[in-house]
């Protein structure tokens, strides 16, 4: 009983984030890109592209240009995505005809910033609900499988192809605040996927561990994990191995307590995308 009311509240989650995200998109777009016939990166940036260079509709350049995108997600993913990207896709596409949001502004570094963090936001909520209304991360995800190159590498690339396009076939003026729209987008996407805090998996190897073991769980109030090892270099013995995850704002507490008990202790930090469970979230004192 249990399970099934978790996969209804999922879903209700989903699809709420999906509709804030396609809202969220479509008033980026209305109320400050098209008007202004400003364009940004990913598929939505050509499509915004070929609509100011042709007068085409947005709303169904947007839906036919994403359909390989789809069927790739189809391919890469699976079904649920594909058919969750597939509605998200579609009601963007209806929200730009019907929904009536009208024109903020016109002054440029406004609508840049504004329509990119609009727009990012809705591609980030989509995201969060389980989908994509822009098919540039599946193109990425596609074509990283079969190259040396990352998804971040591959994304950068396609924009910069665009933005050059934007150059040449607009002018360049267009294409730099095409960049700034991008930048804003990417930096929201960021945001809204990773969460709020950004946090980072802390591996400690120390003569003092249990010193330091003692910190990490009283005074920040954080888990620990503990591994065993051997060391490997001149002189085999056994060792605890501490692991850890702190939010980027405590790491610099954590530094620096770790050098004051031990100066000669080993630490390597990694970020973190996401977690789940376990004890990150600060313990309440009662």
């Amino acid at each position: 009983m249990n399970h099934i009311k978790n996969k209804n509240t999922r879903f209700l989650k989903e699809i709420a984030l999906i509709s804030f995200g396609v809202i969220s998109a479509c008033f980026g777009l209305k109320s400050f890109l098209i008007p202004n016939h400003f364009i940004d990166g990913g598929v939505t940036g050509i499509s915004l592209l070929i609509s100011t260079l042709t007068k085409w509709n947005l709303s169904y350049l947007i839906l036919i240009i994403n359909i390989p995108f789809i069927l790739m997600g189809y391919k890469q993913i699976g079904a649920s995505f594909a058919i969750k990207t597939s509605i998200a896709i579609g009601a963007l596409s209806l929200a730009l005809i019907f929904l009536p949001f009208a024109p903020i502004t016109h002054d440029k570094l406004l609508i840049a910033f504004f329509g990119g963090f609009f727009l990012g936001g809705g591609i980030g909520l989509a995201m969060r609900g389980g989908c994509v209304i822009d098919g540039t991360e599946v193109l990425a995800l596609y074509i990283s499988r079969n190259s040396v190159l990352t998804v971040g590498n591959i994304i950068l690339i396609l924009n910069i192809i665009i933005f050059a396009f934007a150059a040449y076939f607009l002018n360049i003026e267009t294409a730099l605040y095409a960049i700034l729209t991008y930048l804003s987008a990417s930096n929201t996407i960021d945001f809204i996927v990773n969460g709020l805090e950004a946090y980072t998996g802390v591996t400690i190897i120390s003569e003092k561990n249990e010193d330091i073991k003692h910190f990490i769980i009283n005074d920040m109030k954080r888990g620990v994990t503990i591994y065993k090892g051997e060391g490997g270099y001149l002189e085999k013995k056994d060792i605890d191995i501490i692991y850890t995850v702190v939010t980027k704002l405590e790491m610099s507490k954590l530094q620096s307590e770790i050098r004051q008990i031990d100066p000669d202790a080993f630490v390597v930090q990694q970020q973190i995308a996401d977690i789940k469970g376990g004890v990150v979230k600060r313990q309440s004192l009662h």
